[in-house]
């Protein structure tokens, strides 16, 4: 690992800090318009951080090899750390769905907390490299013959996710990394932009008709109901926000911030990268806009319009604060973003795990009547009990006692990364 640069890591701290102020509100029904995503065509702040995450993979990536050799040994290296992050998000699937012989109530959460553990420690352990690679290679073994056993169980599990297109990401970016200089990387990227663009608006969607961009209708949705039936999000069944096709453009955002973080690693004086990623991230903010009037910004699409305009916006704000922090020296406030920058996986993996135990726990329902028409349940989740008889009732607003919730959520984390990073414990894949 070369020199660390300050900025890269604050603004991965804050972007990991938003995806769980976003992923954790008190209520789903309740919250505040900036933190939900674009209902379709659009971009909010909060679509700007799945983008921002895969936009800083990249810009670590010339920061973390550091020889820039392809061979078996660096290969093998990088499908491990790929997959490993794949198997981490696929495992948040899973949680929900175990069974394990009849077991029931706490005895079967006390199961999966276990099962939780031993899948952590085999995809976040440091052990030797090829030990890493036949763990994680038997991990993925069992995910995939379980979702396609025939197990009722496990029938219906989603396999594409967050994590798993970051995993894929990070594999295709750091072999054109290894591969190409940087004429060759940004020609990748206009082929990926163009290519898919082409591909979603020209292609005719079997079944469909002509090519369009509309939910469920599209080529994306179309193959993803071809290739992963029943293994999709839960909430859409047909289609999937992080499906395959679209997973292709977000390659490009990993190698925008691959050609970032290059310039980054680059003999140019300090002042000098600031310049030029503050120039290139507006032409992409531009050039972003413009095209959204052909290609509309929408992230359950990835958009080769919503790459650009979000790779820029990343490109600006990393620009921003490596000015302030690598340039001026302004580093006094940057610690507690530290803590989250450093430790970004260990965040991910359990925030996710987090609501899934409070929610399996059962508790009494203050609300119940015995004999109410309505069907109020007798016992609901803990943090629905937490959120609607503990934080709702000392606010008006609900949308900010939702709030309230997710930021309880940063401040738990806060504390945990804290004290991660004064015992120098650093979790990687």
């Amino acid at each position: 690992m070369k020199e660390r640069i300050i900025s890269l890591d604050v603004l991965r701290g804050i972007t990991i800090m938003m995806m769980v102020l976003v992923n954790n509100p008190g209520s789903w029904g309740n919250i505040f318009a900036p933190l939900e995503h674009a209902e379709w065509n659009g971009c909010t702040p909060t679509d700007l951080v799945f983008p921002f995450f895969i936009f800083i993979l990249g810009a670590a990536i010339p920061l973390a090899i550091v020889t820039k050799v392809l061979n078996q040994q660096t290969f093998i290296k990088i499908l491990t750390r790929s997959l490993r992050i794949i198997c981490l998000g696929m495992f948040l699937s899973f949680f929900g769905k175990i069974e394990l012989f009849d077991l029931e109530g706490y005895y079967l959460l006390l199961s999966k907390l276990i099962i939780t553990g031993i899948v952590a420690y085999l995809l976040l352990g440091n052990f030797e490299q090829k030990v890493k690679f036949y763990l994680v290679l038997t991990v993925f073994s069992i995910f995939i013959f379980l979702a396609f056993s025939g197990i009722e169980a496990y029938h219906d599990v989603r396999l594409p996710g967050v994590l798993q297109r970051i995993g894929v990401v990070y594999f295709f970016a750091s072999l054109v990394y290894l591969k190409t200089e940087i004429n060759g990387q940004i020609f990748t990227v206009a082929l990926l932009l163009l290519g898919y663009w082409a591909v979603m608006t020209l292609i005719p969607v079997p079944g469909f008709g002509p090519a369009n961009l509309e939910k469920g209708t599209n080529l994306a949705g179309w193959i993803d109901n071809l290739l992963l039936e029943n293994h999709l999000y839960i909430a859409t069944k047909t289609w999937d926000p992080e499906g395959i096709l679209s997973t292709i453009p977000a390659i490009a955002n990993g190698i925008v911030g691959l050609l970032v973080g290059q310039l980054l690693n680059s003999s140019l004086a300090k002042n000098d990268k600031a310049m030029k990623m503050f120039a290139v991230g507006l032409v992409l903010v531009i050039f972003g806009l413009i095209w959204n009037e052909f290609f509309p910004m929408n992230k359950s699409l990835w958009t080769s319009s919503f790459v650009l305009y979000t790779a820029g916006l990343a490109t600006l704000f990393l620009a921003l604060f490596y000015y302030i922090i690598d340039i001026k020296g302004y580093k006094t406030w940057t610690t507690p973003l530290l803590f989250w920058g450093v430790n970004p996986m260990i965040v991910f993996f359990f925030s996710g795990i987090l609501p899934r135990v409070l929610s399996s726990i059962q508790v009494a329902n203050p609300a119940y009547i015995i004999g109410n028409l309505d069907e109020i349940p007798k016992e609901i989740g803990l943090q629905q009990y937490l959120n609607k008889f503990c934080i709702l009732p000392h606010f008006d607003d609900p949308k900010v006692a939702s709030l309230i919730w997710a930021l309880l959520n940063i401040t738990f984390w806060s504390v945990v990364l804290w004290y991660f990073y004064k015992k120098k414990l650093f979790f990687k894949v």
